[in-house]
């Protein structure tokens, strides 16, 4: 069998792979060493200046407290907060949210921008870049806002908030993956797939595998970028097949099914109990910064008066450091692990092994897939066992 890759197509792949190699090992430390920064120097400065700036709103924008529309949205905001100072406290987090991305820019843009198209990855133009950048940061800025007045706001009001919270927030985590069809939309337009031998190759697989779902998808990717790419997307009856546009330029039908049938394994993973897990975890989350929360209050930590003080914000944002760091390495195990087992029902379900092999060669020549990553970087929570791995666990065809 070939190689995978020629000798000058991996010195690119280990150039291409190098920085983030770096990042890996060293994002960590400036991750925590930005949050004691915050915690140690700039909570009071950053508050004074939220207070400074929801005053003058409130100055300006005064008035629409008592618009016949807006205050109802107003008055709830006033209740669910128990006091003035929510509009400080949602500044506060995105003043906090604010500086960090603003230290983070200019890395983001060279990894995701500039060494992407320095080897051939990207195919945005400054314009759609930024374009992205700026949702991603407007749907965070709005995910922060709601972070603050449903968490902070209920610990202000409830004693046991973080049970009131946290279990219709787990329950929505159970059924939350119906929504993925539409969160995908925001950034690729979709179209559903043209009738043709791929779509009703890719139906009978479905009918083989006893997959109901309502569509097939083409997400329209390579307007910025040139990797391949399948999965499933949704749940029940909304359950969608997403095929990039990319993949179906690359691949020939047989391999374009491989990786259709890779994506089914998921499917049929018994997904109850790593949902029932993660929202217990939530919850028992939620209990530690409870916990954390009047530890602060007691102590008077940042200067907080009162229990659910946004300048313990910070403070928080370390725990779920310290969590994820602790998590990502496990759940990066059983992920590998979920990998493996969808690549032998891809197998069991198309009975083609070479078709796969092809796949997940022009996968990996496409992708630029370091076939043999450093084990440090697998072991810190890689989602994909190494593709030199899957393609050596595959059975002679």
């Amino acid at each position: 069998m070939e190689p995978l890759f020629t000798p000058e197509q991996l010195a690119e792949i280990h150039a291409y792979h190098q920085p983030y190699y770096i990042r890996a090992a060293v994002e960590p430390f400036v991750r925590l060493a930005l949050l004691l920064l915050l915690l140690g120097v700039l909570v009071q400065p950053f508050y004074r200046l939220a207070t400074a700036a929801a005053a003058g709103l409130e100055r300006r924008l005064g008035f629409l407290r008592t618009a016949p529309v807006s205050r109802a949205f107003f008055s709830a905001m006033d209740r669910l907060w128990g006091e003035p100072g929510w509009g400080a406290a949602v500044i506060f987090a995105l003043f906090t949210d604010l500086f960090v991305t603003l230290v983070y820019l200019p890395v983001d843009v060279w990894f995701s921008y500039t060494l992407e198209h320095r080897h051939g990855m990207s195919t945005q133009t400054p314009g759609t870049f930024a374009w992205d950048l700026l949702k991603g940061r407007l749907i965070a800025a709005f995910a922060i806002a709601a972070l603050v007045i449903g968490l902070f706001g209920l610990a202000r009001r409830l004693r046991h908030w973080w049970l009131v919270l946290g279990v219709p927030v787990a329950l929505m985590l159970l059924v939350s993956s119906a929504l993925d069809p539409y969160r995908g939309r925001i950034y690729f337009d979709q179209k559903p797939l043209a009738e043709g031998p791929v779509r009703e190759r890719i139906t009978g697989l479905m009918k083989q595998a006893d997959i109901a779902f309502a569509d097939v998808m083409v997400e329209e990717t390579s307007v910025a970028s040139r990797r391949l790419q399948a999965y499933f997307a949704g749940q029940g009856p909304t359950r969608t097949i997403v095929l990039n546009d990319v993949i179906l330029k690359e691949l020939s039908e047989d391999e374009v099914l491989a990786a259709v049938a890779h994506e089914a394994g998921h499917v049929q993973e018994p997904k109850w109990p790593a949902r029932i897990a993660s929202s217990l975890a939530l919850v028992a989350l939620l209990f530690a910064l409870d916990r954390l929360l009047r530890l602060s209050a007691s102590r008077g930590w940042f200067g907080t008066h009162r229990f659910a003080d946004i300048r313990s914000l910070p403070l928080l944002s370390l725990l779920f450091f310290f969590v994820m760091v602790t998590a990502r390495p496990i759940s990066g195990a059983f992920s590998r692990e979920r990998e493996r087992e969808a690549d032998r029902y891809a197998l069991r379900l198309t009975g083609d092994v070479d078709a796969f092999r092809r796949m997940l060669v022009k996968a990996a020549r496409v992708n630029k897939m370091n076939p043999e990553p450093p084990r440090w970087v697998v072991l810190k929570g890689m989602s994909h066992p190494p593709i030199g791995e899957r393609l050596a666990s595959l059975p002679p065809p």
